[in-house]
């Protein structure tokens, strides 16, 4: 045991007492003795008690750590009386219970930190194995981090390359061959040096979900407990993370490429990775679990109209209607709760759009995947680090309209884009479609009175609304049931104005009836009777078109995806 005394710049002197283990000291949240000031990295030093000696070793910038006045290179034993600087704070080893041997500054510790190993293990409330495991993955990674020197490179914060991760890789392969750490002999060593490479240079334990095709979504809730979406079902998995640390160098090298930082000052953020897939971070002092992070994985199969009719989401008559909304140029809102499917069902409405049109696509993420040749995508961007640079998908829309586009189709509508929106659906640019979170049609037309008010408009409620009314024209409403699956559960038209009421058409709906043995939704899909008012226009001008397919005659549904 060693009693220590912290005394960092402006705060009183601290005294504490650790016992045999291994702490990590620094400025970062993470670590387990926490120096809060400027001049102290995230990640600075390691102190390794074991019950022969206690070691403190560098991790941060070259020469910022001192003893007794001497700069420590790498390691240096930490005795009774012995001041360590670090940066501009200090850690004074007032007494030390230690049955220490002699030890000279930058020997080896692979015998100490072993017995470190075991004690740590021993005070784990997990079973012993997993704990000893556990400690051998976080003293391997300090030992490879040490070896490729990352913690003094710009590389640690980017992107693993196929380099990086080939030195990596060799780097745990040397240490486990030097014997610097002894695996259990029942541990399958391929398999735990791929692990470790990943946790190291890649996404760590979370990799194989994100190259796995029937995973969705990833949910890391703090280092020890991961959660996936597979086929709309929330499972949890036995991946787990080393500790804080880890998991945040997996946060870092995601936001970091982007020019955006998390930390306490940030401790939020949302980002992408390469494929497109969406990230969401946030970090205590916000989270009390520690870091989370949350990926919704963008898919590399382009689901169709004709794949989703398979998969049970909508029936072939509501195929074909939306298809010569579509065609047609109707403007079209696809209305749903958060993971409905609305973005998948956005891209799957965009095959109808004739190749010779020239649309623009505006997102806060990038997701939308056109097929048709003239696709401009414009993509919003976040402040940078200093709170500059922001440009909104509202600045986007306006922009949009100088761009001469036959369509705009903006990925969600949140906030005042919604005016500039609807401004242009009323402005020749017929066609466009847009998503928003709601629970119903009519919820999307409440919601959409709102985004107008927040444009900084004082306008008159019966104003927005003669302006909703003349906009658009078919709300589309996806649902997510408890089963997982996502279906059309609305289709309406808007039908004008009755005094201040939006009236809306029913032309489509999906009545549930029960549910199934194994859990399934069981119901119908049906028309309600009536063809909306521009099927009139449409006759009138020689389309040919089929009423039949708005006959109240259901179609059954039983638990199809």
């Amino acid at each position: 045991m060693l009693e220590i005394q912290l005394q960092v710049p402006g705060c009183p002197v601290q005294t504490r007492q650790i016992d045999v283990g291994r702490y990590s000291i620094g400025r970062g949240f993470g670590a387990d003795i926490r120096l809060r000031h400027d001049s102290v990295a995230r990640r600075h030093a390691l102190l390794s008690i074991a019950e022969d000696a206690a070691l403190l070793t560098d991790i941060g910038a070259a020469d910022s750590v001192r003893r007794n006045g001497v700069v420590v290179s790498d390691t240096a034993p930490a005795r009774g009386g012995d001041t360590f600087s670090i940066g501009d704070c200090e850690l004074k080893i007032v007494r030390s219970l230690i049955d220490e041997r002699p030890v000279t500054e930058g020997e080896t510790t692979v015998v100490i930190r072993t017995a470190a190993l075991t004690s740590v293990a021993s005070d784990r409330s997990c079973t012993e194995p997993v704990a000893s495991l556990r400690v051998l993955q976080e003293e391997l990674q300090r030992l490879v981090l040490r070896e490729l020197d990352l913690f003094r490179r710009t590389a640690l914060n980017t992107l693993a390359s196929a380099d990086l991760r080939r030195e990596a890789r060799q780097a745990i392969e040397s240490i486990i061959e030097s014997g610097a750490v002894a695996l259990p002999p029942d541990l399958d060593r391929s398999r735990f040096v791929a692990e470790m490479t990943a946790e190291i240079m890649g996404y760590g334990p979370i990799e194989p979900f994100l190259s796995d095709e029937s995973v969705s979504e990833v949910m890391v809730n703090g280092p020890g407990q991961v959660y996936i979406e597979r086929r709309g079902q929330l499972a949890v998995t036995q991946a787990r993370f080393t500790n804080d640390e880890s998991l945040m160098r997996v946060i870092e090298r995601i936001v970091t490429p982007l020019g955006r930082r998390i930390d306490e000052g940030v401790p939020m953020v949302d980002a992408r990775l390469p494929d497109g897939s969406r990230v969401n971070a946030i970090i205590p002092p916000l989270s009390l679990v520690g870091p989370i992070l949350t990926i919704r994985k963008f898919s590399r199969q382009r689901l169709s109209m004709d794949r989703l009719v398979e998969l049970g989401s909508l029936t072939p008559p509501m195929c074909e209607f939306l298809r010569v909304c579509v065609r047609y140029r109707k403007n079209i809102l696809v209305s749903g709760g958060t993971g409905s499917g609305k973005t998948t069902f956005l891209n799957a409405l965009s095959e109808s759009i004739c190749a010779s049109e020239r649309i623009v696509t505006i997102e806060d993420a990038a997701e939308l995947r056109l097929a048709q040749p003239h696709v401009l995508s414009l993509e919003a961007r976040p402040p940078n680090v200093e709170g500059r640079g922001e440009i909104t998908i509202r600045d986007l829309v306006r922009n949009a309209l100088r761009m001469r586009p036959d369509r705009i189709i903006v990925g969600e509508c949140r906030g005042g884009e919604a005016l500039d929106m609807l401004q242009a659906m009323n402005t020749g640019h017929d066609g466009s479609m847009t998503t928003g979170h709601a629970n119903s049609p009519r919820d999307l037309l409440s919601r959409l009175e709102v985004m107008v008010l927040m444009a900084g408009m004082d306008l008159p409620v019966r104003a927005i609304r003669e302006q909703i009314a003349s906009a658009v024209d078919i709300i589309v409403q996806q649902t997510r049931f408890s089963d997982g699956r996502r279906r059309v559960t609305s289709i309406i038209e808007i039908d004008g104005m009755e005094g201040d009421v939006i009236l809306t058409q029913p032309l489509f709906a999906f009545k549930q009836q029960g549910v199934g043995s194994n859990g399934e939704i069981v119901g119908t899909f049906r028309g309600c009777g009536q063809a909306p008012r521009f099927y009139e226009a449409l006759a009138e001008a020689g389309v040919p078109l089929d009423r039949s397919i708005f006959a109240t005659a259901s179609a059954s549904q039983r638990g199809l995806a």
